[in-house]
């Protein structure tokens, strides 16, 4: 396993030809899009970061040798942690509050929601270990990697995520009163 992880590494490295930014891009921006929305919880803060991560890229495309998805992805999460690292976040307090709009949207969405919000309740280190394994379909290397750090950490962060999202009183009101309804046991 560990060798033929080496030899997918070289391949990457000595890829026959160039990828174009541009095309990058235009077939990627969708899928690291959905991966900023997930760590973010917010379309126009995951639109910013995928642009700011985009523009960092763009710098150093032409020394990129590896993975280009891969190293993307690497300054999308590391630009999304050093965000939350800033004081300031660009809200701006008022007197009075807006009004509401309505309807909640999330009411028809149910059990995702909840999921949702357990997900979002979780320390930025642990949500980014669940988001990258579990939404993005990363094996624990390809998050170690992305999120640099060991595979124990990933491991031991997806681990306490999962313990947490298990405890979680939302959903356990909410799956709880599911078994009861389908008989079995609260």
């Amino acid at each position: 396993m560990v060798e033929e992880l080496g030899n997918s590494r070289a391949r990457a490295r000595t890829a026959p030809h160039p990828v174009p930014f541009e095309g990058f891009v235009a077939a990627r921006s969708d899928h690291l899009l959905r991966t900023a929305y997930l760590l973010t919880r917010d379309h126009q803060l995951a639109e910013d970061l995928v642009q700011t991560s985009l523009a960092k890229a763009w710098g150093s495309w032409k020394r990129i040798k590896t993975d280009h998805e891969a190293y993307v992805r690497r300054i999308l999460v590391n630009t999304y942690n050093s965000w939350w690292r800033r004081k300031w976040n660009g809200e701006r307090p008022t007197e009075a509050l807006p009004e509401h709009s309505g309807a909640n949207p999330t009411d028809s969405v149910g059990d995702r929601f909840d999921v949702w919000e357990a997900i979002g309740r979780l320390p930025r280190r642990q949500r980014a270990t669940v988001v990258l394994r579990f939404y993005e379909d990363l094996t624990e290397a390809e998050t170690a990697a992305t999120l640099g750090c060991t595979i124990g950490t990933v491991k031991s962060q997806t681990s306490k995520a999962l313990a947490k999202l298990r405890i979680d009183p939302a959903l356990l009101e909410t799956y709880a009163s599911r078994r009861h309804d389908e008989g079995g046991r609260p």
